[in-house]
């Protein structure tokens, strides 16, 4: 349903008209679905949330916060979702009674009342998430504000002294990784040897990314739950990512994910996020004096000629971030120093 939808929005854009989700959902109706009988066993909001999806994808593409949506394959990020068409989805201990598709077993007890269900598989395995209300929790705070300056070596540094390890979930486990891609190599492809190794493969991947995520979420519940200001720098991660001999380190990190999971974890427990520009000299300043200096990447120590300080990059850049309330832009992009209102980011 996805795909054929893509084909038909890419082919109405180069008509000229502007398709979303609902006229798409009409035009299936009326004319794909009578097409196929064996469709009326099926929910029809499985192929409606296909389409609401797609519409979601085009959204975030013309915002530019991704790539244009492209056609999926079967096999890789297989999913669909349904509802129970308005109605609550009870799901009580072990067993689940789903909406068209019966009595289903989750390997953990859920206890929770929803209004639509995704079913996804990942490396050979399914999994089962569901939406619902959540109210955030305003926490006390030890901290009034916090500078986080992240790197490759340390994952980040606050300007409190405190440093976070990075976890470096790929670097540890690339050797094991490149060994069973190794005796994959002469496999014949659709093969039972090959579909095997591949989910070998694919659960280490599972694995990484749990790994790099796990740190992630310790990290930013930290920073959420006991510091009232956040400040953070603006990255341009997808800049940085074009450093080929970095690429691979600092994807390992996954900045991305971390100012993705601070934004909505600071709103749920009571404190505020703001954002430095990008172009705000946090390495280069010093932060007893305000001098600044060039700072390559292999000097880790900022010597000041000025006043004769003697710190660490991470924790200077840390305390700059700190101090810089007043140049930042927040979440949203909006600038607090700009008077006339307008973007920064």
């Amino acid at each position: 349903m996805y795909n054929w939808g893509l084909s038909i929005w890419n082919a109405a854009y180069r008509d000229g008209y502007q398709p979303n989700a609902r006229k798409l959902r009409e035009v299936f109706t009326n004319n794909i679905k009578p097409l196929y009988p064996w469709m009326k066993n099926l929910s029809s909001r499985v192929y409606q949330y296909a389409f609401i999806h797609l519409g979601e994808a085009f959204k975030r593409f013309f915002q530019g916060l991704c790539k244009r949506p492209r056609f999926k394959k079967k096999g890789k990020h297989d999913s669909f979702t349904i509802d129970n068409c308005g109605k609550t989805i009870e799901l009580n201990g072990w067993n689940h009674k789903l909406p068209f598709i019966g009595i289903v077993r989750t390997y953990e007890p859920i206890e929770v009342t929803t209004q639509k269900i995704t079913i996804s598989r990942q490396a050979g395995e399914w999994y089962l998430s569901c939406s619902y209300e959540f109210t955030g929790t305003s926490t006390d705070k030890t901290t009034e504000v916090v500078g986080v300056d992240l790197g490759i070596n340390t994952l980040a540094t606050l300007s409190d002294g405190k440093v976070f390890e990075s976890v470096k979930s790929y670097r540890k486990l690339e050797a094991k990784l490149s060994r069973l891609q190794y005796l994959n190599r002469n496999k014949r492809i659709g093969s039972a040897n090959w579909r095997a190794a591949q989910l070998k493969i694919a659960r280490l991947h599972r694995r990484v990314a749990n790994i790099r995520k796990d740190g992630l979420h310790k990290l930013t519940t930290y920073l959420a739950k006991n510091h009232g200001t956040v400040v953070i720098e603006d990255l341009n991660v997808s800049g940085m990512l074009a450093n080929h001999k970095l690429a691979k380190s600092i994807a390992d990190q996954g900045f991305y994910e971390f100012r993705r999971q601070l934004e909505y974890k600071t709103h749920w427990y009571g404190s505020d996020l703001v954002v430095v520009d990008r172009f705000f000299p946090s390495s280069k300043t010093c932060s007893n004096c305000g001098y600044v200096q060039d700072m390559p990447l292999n000097l880790r120590t900022y010597e000041c000629p000025e006043c004769g300080l003697s710190i660490d990059r991470d924790l200077n850049a840390s305390i700059n971030l700190r101090n810089a309330v007043g140049l930042t832009v927040n979440a949203c992009g909006r600038s607090a120093a700009d008077s006339s209102g307008r973007s920064r980011k």
